[in-house]
């Protein structure tokens, strides 16, 4: 007696499911490792000297007439940049931005209220400074020709690409250095990068101490070199990246 196999339509389907799954099933054997992960944060550190400062200077002029207050501002403004050109800075670099008119107001102690004394008008003169060593004789020489405000000193590094690069580099050293010791302690290697993200990114820019900044200017107006020291920029990046255990 002999039997015979039928293979019906539905059996059929299910073979061939079954041969597409094989070389899936395959794949995923090949990549298990890949299941066995290490996360780790990396942070890079880079400090510059700035090679470069951002100065805002105000000027600001009184008349009880607001036409009047707004000319002394514009003829007080004008010696200010004059004295910035005197010093070689180009015109491409300073400015002057919007002229503000208002009531001037100053408080009356046997009122108890502020009184209206007239008008200020208020003008900002911006200069980006260059070369840091003539700093000092500009702030003075800006301040002894019009300007009578100094409202701050921002340093800055002209190239912010390499400091950035360089800090991204040194935070993805320190993130595989910490999974390498991590993994080594537990007896395991560290295998490739699965996922990288940057977390975060820090360019600060620092200001002048204004109270010893503007103490310089109000003695005698005189370069106090000093009181301007940049100090150190400090460039900071985290990353945050998954390793693969082998």
């Amino acid at each position: 007696m002999s039997y015979s196999a039928k293979i019906g339509p539905s059996m059929a389907g299910w073979l061939l499911a079954l041969l597409i799954m094989l070389p899936v099933q395959a794949q995923d054997m090949d990549t298990k490792d890949d299941k066995r992960t290490i996360s780790v944060s990396g942070e890079g550190i880079v400090r510059a000297e700035p090679d470069q400062a951002t100065v805002r200077f105000g000027v600001v002029t009184r008349a009880e007439d607001p036409e009047e207050a707004r000319r002394l501002n514009a003829a007080a403004s004008r010696e200010a940049m004059n004295a910035v050109r005197a010093l070689g800075v180009a015109e491409a670099k300073m400015r002057l931005e919007t002229l503000r008119l208002q009531p001037a107001r100053e408080y009356n102690n046997q009122t108890r209220r502020y009184d209206e004394v007239g008008f200020e008008a208020t003008r900002q003169v911006v200069v980006e400074v260059e070369d840091l060593e003539t700093l000092p004789a500009l702030v003075a020489e800006v301040v002894q020709k019009g300007a009578n405000r100094l409202n701050g000193i921002a340093y800055v590094l002209k190239d912010r690409t390499t400091a950035r690069n360089e800090a991204l580099q040194k935070a993805m050293a320190d993130a595989r250095e910490k999974a390498h010791l991590m993994a080594s302690t537990l007896g395991e290697e560290v295998g490739r990068a699965l996922t990288v993200n940057e977390q975060s990114f820090s360019f600060p820019q620092p200001v002048v101490r204004m109270a010893q900044a503007q103490l310089a200017v109000s003695r005698s107006a005189e370069p106090e070199p000093d009181a301007y020291a940049a100090g150190e920029i400090e460039v900071r990046a985290v990353v945050q990246v998954i390793f693969a255990m082998k």
